[in-house]
């Protein structure tokens, strides 16, 4: 049986618009599990960007519940989420976020400096093994500017592991990339779920869905729609590609 990683009860989220609320989220419950890759899908504007910051602490809920190691994170203080998204959350977005003067093997080591459950040297030694499992070590001093899109965002998944997350978030990962950077990109992030990362990924790409252990749907602020799929295998992308399409036109994505 699977284990919850992350488990969201009644999550809603809403703000004040002209005197009135607009409501984002409404009442979602969700089990994230450990060791899946898990790609929520929607329309543009279904909340399926904010389910994923709600569920990560970037954006407080307001409503709702989000139980991570048996705390509600909805309810920890600024300074409690900020340590569990430096340690046990790792996140990689659509725009990279790399620091412009830094090289690529700084961008990677930062956050592993400030986390300090490793020496310097150690924080060192495993930003260049990420570096070089990502097929970038050879760049490493280089600037993100001289860089290719792919480039950076290989960087940037480097960056966001550097502290062994427990949980990857993931919000359109590859939305910026070509198809070439963005097969490989995908590919590392199969790779990286293979070796037992967790990982949610928010995606608008059904073939970037077609590498989910499990496809959540969500429309106006609910979860409408779920679909569990065997491990990602290449030789059986066209039959998968197939089935996740068919199910998302059964959804009137």
């Amino acid at each position: 049986m699977k284990k919850a990683i992350l488990s969201a009860k009644g999550l809603c989220k809403s703000f004040a618009h002209n005197g009135g609320q607009v409501h984002i989220l409404t009442g979602v419950d969700l089990d994230i599990y450990e060791g899946d890759l898990t790609v929520i899908m929607g329309a543009s504007g279904s909340g399926k960007s904010t389910l994923l910051y709600a569920l990560s602490g970037m954006d407080r809920a307001t409503g709702g519940k989000v139980m991570y190691n048996g705390e509600d994170i909805v309810s920890l203080s600024e300074k409690k989420l900020a340590a569990l998204r430096h340690g046990d959350f790792g996140f990689i977005f659509q725009q990279m976020h790399l620091v412009s003067n830094l090289d690529l093997l700084e961008n990677v080591t930062v956050p592993g400096y400030l986390d300090k459950t490793r020496s310097a040297a150690e924080t060192d030694k495993r930003a260049e093994e990420l570096l070089e499992k990502m097929g970038i070590a050879h760049i490493k001093k280089h600037l993100p500017s001289q860089c290719s899109g792919g480039e950076q965002q290989r960087c940037a998944i480097a960056r966001a592991v550097i502290n062994e997350p427990k949980i990857l978030f993931a919000d359109e990962p590859t939305g910026a990339l070509n198809k070439k950077n963005t097969t490989e990109v995908l590919d590392l992030m199969t790779e990286l779920n293979r070796s037992g990362q967790s990982i949610l990924m928010v995606t608008h790409d059904a073939r970037a869905a077609c590498r989910a252990s499990r496809i959540i749907y969500i429309e106006d602020g609910k979860v409408i729609g779920e679909l569990e799929l065997a491990p990602y295998d290449k030789k059986d992308e066209k039959s998968r590609e197939t089935q996740v399409n068919a199910w998302l036109t059964s959804l009137e994505w």
